[in-house]
């Protein structure tokens, strides 16, 4: 079984201009995606997939392997994540260097527990799943089985097409919402599916403490606070 990590940066960012590469608390923000992929010891490649000669040097710098840079029209705000992956593994796919899964680490999301994503792989692995993702609990208030849809009469209806209200949270199931740290699925789902997901999702949550999914700059805000509580910075 072999695993390729794909960490996507590029370089056009809206809300916080330049963020793959700003400093965060002493160092880019890229590179706590790097040391949390470094540290995992499922991944037998690791490459970022950019069109920034910068943020490609950035990641060099840290070891870290850049194959190509990525084309202009796979690098602005409405490419699809999916069509990145495909880019990537076409890649290696063209020159006979086979992968059978693919973990995906975004940047913005910078901060992972020590040792969370071997655990993710091995989640991942044990379940036999297509695709895992890591999760974070959805609060209750905003539970699918206490969210409404308008319909086109323009009354409420429950947004899982039950009838009846459930009366109490803690009759609620549990909810999960992606939090956008960590992907990994079976590279036959791009090959065969053209999706990242495939048929079976299984699942780890995330600690609350270390997740921020940066994009705005109230979130890099807050990314200083969480680096700050995280890391002793000299």
């Amino acid at each position: 079984m072999k695993n390729l990590c794909i960490i996507p940066a590029r370089s056009g960012s809206k809300g916080v201009p330049g963020k793959n590469i700003k400093p965060l608390s002493g160092k880019p923000l890229i590179h706590y995606t790097f040391e949390a992929a470094v540290e995992c010891s499922f991944l037998d490649k690791i490459i970022l997939s950019t069109d920034c000669t910068t943020i490609a040097e950035s990641a060099k710098n840290a070891s870290i392997e850049v194959p190509f840079l990525r084309p202009k029209y796979l690098a602005d705000d409405t490419a699809p994540t999916l069509e990145v992956i495909k880019h990537a593994l076409q890649y290696f796919d063209n020159r006979g260097e086979w992968y059978d899964n693919i973990c995906l680490l975004q940047p913005t999301c910078p901060f992972r527990s020590e040792g969370f994503v071997d655990r993710c792989f091995e989640n991942f692995v044990a379940s036999a799943a297509d695709c895992l993702v890591s999760v974070k609990l959805v609060p209750h208030e905003y539970n699918p089985h206490w969210v409404f849809e308008a319909d086109a009469l323009g009354y409420l209806r429950i947004a899982t097409g039950e009838e009846a209200i459930i009366p109490s949270r803690q009759l609620l199931p549990k909810s999960f919402a992606r939090d956008g740290s960590v992907y990994i699925f079976k590279a036959d789902n791009i090959r065969n599916r053209n999706s990242i997901f495939g048929k079976t999702i299984s699942y780890l949550q995330s600690d609350d403490m270390w997740h921020i999914n940066i994009d705005t700059a109230e979130d890099w805000k807050r990314a200083e606070m969480i680096a700050k509580m995280l890391f002793v910075v000299s």
